[in-house]
């Protein structure tokens, strides 16, 4: 089995302006950007500090597409379709085969986005170590095709293509951004409508606007970026001022901001239990039946998350409307074995703050169930490696199971099957493999998510993973700001129309 590629925890790709309008914002956004003046400053707290040098191929790629830095030949909309970005249409040439369109656009190094750029960072991308999560089980092959156009190949039919091109970890950078060998460099070399121009570490960046940007000239003049890992100080730099937007607001804390500053939003994201089903006491599927039984999602939903969230119902959660109708029954579980104190090693992260408090309640349900239970607790990227190696019994993980592609069959083949790039879970059976490859070839939008739910079944069935809940993101915006965008995909956080 392939060693797991690490995780893209936040990829996310930037929507482009004429997207603004379909996820909800701050305030109105009638005001043209080009009319807009020299505009001010805006503070962004984010939850997720670099991981990896602010690489797109990476875990920080959504970092960059949150903050309007990096976009890519196509974007994901409201609906979760694919929609023009850097490539204003596209057609099927073959069943391997597509053309797209590209619009005239210049990186923010001042060169032109051509198709012979665009193909270079395609291909860039696909020789990535780790390989972007989008092109889990894809072998892609990009040149240009003359009159504007790239043609890109796949070495199987992919009929979803266009909205895989959607990722971030496929963002289109100029040549100068891969000038150092090994390296990636994302400062001044995209050409989203923010420019990246100083990194500290892993505590704050400056963006300045990008004057040329193809969409229209963004309304804040910048962005004072600021990372901070911890929840209630992300809180706290909203109540005081400090900053204008604050990402992933905890639960615990959403009481104390004022209602003008609280926007909820209905997300994708799953908190779940994965359990490692190739080493350790969960080896054996008896035990992860009894650690499935003996878990009460609705004491979760209603406690730690205190009605921010709903219990857990499959891996696709209530903001995936077309899921419930089409939800299959697992079958064939294993019958649940008795634990007879067998001790096992919970893990979680606390970028997230509720996680640890939802570990902490699992590990009194296990216990009563009759585990001994070690937790763990860990900042993210101290976490990752760890737990892609197998080095816990037992993980607590939020996902967006549509950030990495938009395409719901992708996250399976992601992070369930034998050479899924971030298989939390370890999982390696036939039968789910086989159905998910399945999935993968289905062009009908209808039958492609009728066959995801049947894989969804047979993993469920396989007690690898225990959806906890599904949450709601809670985003802290002050009262002055306008233009956010609430993205149930998280992709998207700033964009031209963002300002105050």
């Amino acid at each position: 089995m392939r060693t797991p590629r690490r995780r893209r925890l936040l990829v996310g790709l930037l929507l482009s302006p004429l997207l603004t309008g379909c996820f909800a914002s701050g305030g109105d956004d009638s005001e043209s950007s080009s009319d807009a003046g020299s505009g001010s400053r805006l503070r962004v707290a984010l939850a997720f500090p670099p991981a990896e040098n602010l690489s797109p191929y990476g875990a920080d790629a959504t970092l960059l597409s949150r903050l309007g830095v990096t976009e890519g030949l196509t974007a994901l909309d409201a609906n979760g379709s694919a929609a023009p970005a850097l490539a204003e249409s596209w057609t099927r040439e073959d069943d391997r085969t597509w053309l797209f369109t590209l619009r005239e656009a210049t990186f923010q190094d001042g060169s032109d986005v051509t198709a012979d750029t665009v193909a270079a960072a395609l291909t860039r991308a696909t020789r990535a170590e780790p390989e972007p999560a989008a092109l889990t089980g894809v072998t892609l092959t990009a040149k240009a095709a003359g009159d504007g156009r790239i043609s890109v190949t796949t070495a199987e039919p992919d009929p979803v293509l266009p909205l895989r091109l959607s990722s971030p970890g496929l963002a289109v950078l100029a040549p100068k951004a891969f000038a150092k060998k090994g390296a990636v460099d994302p400062v001044g070399t995209a050409t989203g409508p923010f420019e990246l121009t100083k990194t500290s570490g892993s505590t704050a960046a400056t963006l300045d606007r990008f004057d040329d940007y193809w969409g229209g000239r963004a309304q804040a003049a910048g962005i004072d970026a600021r990372f901070i890992a911890d929840g209630t100080a992300r809180a706290n730099a909203l109540r005081t001022g400090q900053v204008d937007i604050a990402e992933a607001i905890p639960v615990a804390q959403a009481a104390s901001l004022d209602k003008a500053t609280r926007r909820e939003t209905a997300t994708a994201r799953t908190t779940s239990l994965h359990l490692n089903t190739r080493t350790g006491v969960f080896k054996d599927a008896r035990l992860r039946a009894a650690a499935r039984a003996a878990v009460d999602t609705s004491a979760l939903a209603d406690g730690v998350y205190e009605g921010h969230a709903d219990a857990g119902q499959g891996i696709y959660g209530p903001a995936l409307t077309w899921a419930e109708g089409k939800r299959v029954q697992p079958a064939g579980r294993a019958k649940a074995a008795a634990p007879k104190g067998v001790s096992v090693t919970l893990a979680t992260y606390d970028n997230r703050p509720e996680l640890p408090e939802a570990a902490q309640v699992l590990k009194q349900q296990l216990e009563k169930a009759g585990f001994r239970v070690k937790l763990e607790v860990r900042e993210y990227s101290r976490l990752e490696s760890d737990a892609l190696a197998g080095k816990f019994d037992a993980l607590v993980a939020a996902r967006n199971t549509m950030l990495d592609s938009g395409d719901p069959v992708s996250v399976l083949a992601s992070d369930y099957t034998c050479d899924g790039g971030y298989n939390l879970s370890l999982l390696c059976d036939k039968k789910v493999d086989q159905a998910v490859a399945k999935a993968e070839g289905i062009e009908d939008t209808a039958e492609r998510q009728d066959a995801a739910m049947t894989a969804e079944a047979l993993i469920l069935g396989d007690d690898a993973v225990v959806p906890l809940v599904h949450q709601r993101i809670i985003t802290g915006v002050d009262a002055d700001v306008q233009g956010v965008l609430l993205d149930p995909y998280e992709r998207t956080l700033v964009g031209t129309g963002t300002r105050r």
